[in-house]
């Protein structure tokens, strides 16, 4: 059986270290709950690749689906950025419990929101994963346009910088 997606919470501290190698990882913190990110993307060198998902804004409407952005239900459900994806390992993330009773009528919209996007990215998992994958393999072997490149994490160096920052303490 396939793996499914899931939607989780990156790690503050993680995300501050990655920022510091590469000012396009997406900011994770504020004073609203943290971005949620969609994952496994897939897996290259035993990471874990995940990408921001953004709440749906008039502006993804007018987008067209790129190499680096999946516009989710045409845009209705926000966008993927794959351009920000980042890898990580089991102890940099949480899943969100899409189950949990909210506290508010907010927090049941967000809740509603995910489970939504979360479905529609289930159904489209192989399109998401071959996109995610390309987006990646060019970037690696340097065929991706100038314009593109720039907008992406650097994925080679925050893999590196990955590893470092889970490296196992010993005593």
């Amino acid at each position: 059986m396939k793996s499914r997606f899931k939607i989780v919470k990156l790690d503050v501290k993680y995300c501050n270290y990655l920022r510091q190698y590469d000012y396009r990882v997406s900011y994770n913190a504020g004073i609203k709950d943290l971005r949620p990110f969609i994952g496994v993307l897939f897996k290259v060198n035993k990471l874990e690749y995940f990408a921001p998902l953004s709440s749906p804004k008039p502006k993804h409407k007018l987008l067209t689906n790129t190499l680096d952005l999946i516009k989710i239900d045409n845009g209705n459900l926000g966008v993927v950025n794959l351009n920000n994806m980042i890898p990580v390992t089991s102890n940099n993330y949480i899943e969100f419990d899409l189950d949990k009773k909210p506290a508010n009528k907010s927090e049941k919209s967000r809740i509603i929101l995910l489970r939504k996007q979360l479905r529609w990215l289930n159904l489209n998992r192989n399109h998401v994963l071959t996109k995610s994958l390309a987006l990646y393999t060019r970037y690696k072997e340097d065929e991706l346009p100038k314009n593109v490149k720039e907008r992406c994490c650097n994925f080679i160096l925050l893999e590196e910088k990955c590893k470092e920052y889970n490296i196992p303490v010993t005593v």
